[in-house]
């Protein structure tokens, strides 16, 4: 099977690459993309930046060329329930990006994981206040691409999947502020990241330390469920 997975960034997808093979830098007119094969399927790892734009452009820039049989949204996202812990999968039921809701299919796995709606918004959810809202509102986890990735899917026809994995608590705040530093091209400022926390380094610098940890955890921990996945 030829599967499309799109994510934000290349961070999110080491653990899948772990149990990939024949794996090759892309063609693509995206910012990273790879070829590789995991079992019997053909797969194209797209990642474009952050966001629905984003996301939409780089399936839009892989079918192209790859025919897809069925396309996969993936990566990090936050909890809005609060039993979900750091490294949990998550995967979705629907997309609901609050103007409209896209049905999702759902992989066969024999590892553990969650089910439930996936909210994709415009912005990082920064605010325990703010996934309170969402989580009233249906929703199970939170990210920002999804719902260009499933807009782009059911246009196209292809059978569509979220598959998530945790990496920040439905009763945490952020102290850094990745919004501000978000820039038109998907992409977070690094460097104005890093001011921003040496300017407050007892709290900011640590999150982000911690932060990285659990991204790295929680890839590791996504490419074994999707290694493990029957689509």
């Amino acid at each position: 099977m030829r599967i499309l997975m799109v994510a934000s960034d290349p961070m999110e997808f080491p653990g899948i690459l772990a149990h990939a093979a024949c794996v090759s830098s892309g063609h693509l007119a995206l910012d990273w993309s790879r070829s590789a094969r995991l079992g019997t399927h053909e797969l194209v790892l797209a990642a474009n930046g952050a966001g629905a734009q984003r996301a939409a452009s780089a399936v839009e820039a892989a079918l192209q060329y790859f025919p897809a049989e069925v396309i996969v949204s993936t990566g990090f996202c936050g909890a809005l329930a609060q039993e979900l812990k750091i490294a949990d999968v998550v995967v979705g039921t629907a997309i609901s990006t609050g103007s409209r809701t896209f049905q999702t299919l759902h992989p066969a796995s024999d590892r553990q994981h969650r089910m439930g709606v996936v909210c994709s918004i415009d912005h990082v959810a920064q605010t325990a206040e703010e996934k309170s809202r969402l989580r009233a509102a249906g929703g199970t986890v939170v990210e920002m691409e999804a719902g260009g990735v499933a807009e782009r899917a059911a246009a196209r026809g292809v059978p569509f999947y979220c598959v998530r994995v945790v990496t920040d608590l439905a009763d945490e705040d952020m102290a850094n502020n990745f919004n501000r530093a978000l820039r038109p091209d998907g992409h977070f400022a690094t460097i104005s990241i890093l001011k921003g926390a040496l300017r407050h380094p007892l709290v900011r610098l640590p999150e982000l330390l911690r932060l990285r940890n659990r991204c790295l955890r929680a890839a590791l921990v996504l490419g074994d469920f999707i290694a493990d996945c029957r689509f």
